[in-house]
């Protein structure tokens, strides 16, 4: 598979990164930060991306979808990332969308998305860290179930329409989509570093009836898997859009500073810099179009999937650090839009497994 975009995907690059770059610049961020902005991000633009086509990327065409691939996905999320755009697209059109896909819930959640009123959230997590390791206890109870434990770091939990909660279950894992309002259920957002808003919920004892299970009762494993391969490799793909945007900026700045009379992007040592900034990135993208390929030809992706999330989180965090260094001391103002990329590379960085869980997962499949 050839490592670069086909014509059709270009032309989706091309309308993507002109609607993203005028309906979500970086301008936008900073204006809901500014606000104070309870939701965290705008639910007419969610529906703007919606009108564009965008939520559907993912949804088969049976379903009303475009019936996309994950390589199309991404070419949206790059965008994205790259003007720092606050949207629910990765958790809802990405990381939902899959996990649904092939199951009786896909038809009760799938038009939501595709008009851009259905907002996902995933609450996977239960620790300080993604370690895949889950607690939270699914009792029978009547025809239903019964959820007991707490979720961490759910974006978007506060608003969502819809969580997925992963839990155990007698014989195994299960997926659950339960809606945000249900009863004996404490949602508690707070605000990250880049200005984006999450929730720690509680469950205690929430009722969920039978049409609540995603797929089958302790079969939860196959969309929980197709959940985080997609998670994570949509994750990459926003994480390419910021380390490129911080890298674009930090050129640009290169060429206008000016310092005994020469441009600063002059000076050898910078250029040396820049360049290696470059390669790094350029590895990074290889890495992700690779593991989305793979999960579009419906091929073992594991492996892909954590070489493209390590990968990204070691460029992009280079882009971003080296981005602050080289803009000197306005690089640490809030004035300058620098420093949002770092903090949004730093959130990104942690979802879904950091550098560190995804080497070491790589390592211990290789037998270390």
């Amino acid at each position: 598979m050839p490592l670069y975009l086909n014509d059709d995907q270009t032309m989706l690059r091309d309308t993507a990164k002109d609607f993203v770059a005028s309906e979500a610049p970086v301008s936008h961020m900073r204006a809901l930060r500014d606000a104070n902005d309870a939701t965290g991000f705008s639910r007419p633009l969610w529906k703007q991306f919606a009108e564009m086509g965008f939520t559907g990327i993912l949804i088969p065409e049976a379903e009303g979808g475009l019936g996309l691939g994950h390589v199309e996905a991404g070419v949206v999320l790059e965008e994205i990332g790259r003007n720092l755009s606050p949207s629910p697209f990765l958790a809802t059109a990405v990381a939902a969308v899959e996990a649904l896909k092939g199951t009786a819930a896909a038809a009760v959640w799938y038009p939501g998305i595709l008009s851009g009123e259905t907002v996902a959230a995933l609450a996977i997590d239960e620790g300080a860290k993604h370690n895949g390791r889950i607690a939270m206890q699914a009792q029978r109870a009547g025809n239903g179930f019964r959820l007991t434990g707490a979720k961490q770091f759910v974006t978007h939990g506060h608003v969502a329409d819809l969580l997925l909660v992963a839990a155990k279950t007698e014989n195994g894992t299960t997926l659950f989509a339960v809606p945000n309002d249900a009863d004996r259920l404490t949602v508690t957002p707070e605000r990250l570093a880049d200005s984006s808003i999450a929730a720690h919920l509680q469950f205690d004892g929430v009722e969920v009836d039978a049409d609540a299970v995603i797929g089958e009762v302790d079969q939860g494993d196959a969309p929980l898997a197709r959940l985080l391969a997609a998670g994570r490799t949509g994750a990459s793909a926003e994480m390419v859009g910021v380390g490129g945007g911080a890298m674009d900026m930090t050129v640009s700045y290169l060429k206008e500073r000016k310092q005994f009379g020469v441009a600063i992007g002059s000076f050898q040592a910078l250029q040396h810099r820049a360049a290696h900034l470059y390669s790094e990135m350029e590895v990074a993208r290889a890495a992700v179009l690779k593991a989305q390929q793979l999960l579009d030809a419906g091929l073992d992706a594991a492996e892909a999937v954590a070489v493209a999330k390590a990968m990204t989180g070691l460029a992009t965090t280079l882009a971003v650090q080296e981005g602050v260094q080289m803009h000197g001391g306005i690089g640490m103002t809030d004035e300058f839009d620098i420093g949002f990329f770092m903090k949004r590379a730093r959130v990104l960085a942690e979802m879904f497994g950091d550098t560190n869980f995804h080497a070491n997962a790589l390592a211990e499949a290789a037998g270390y």
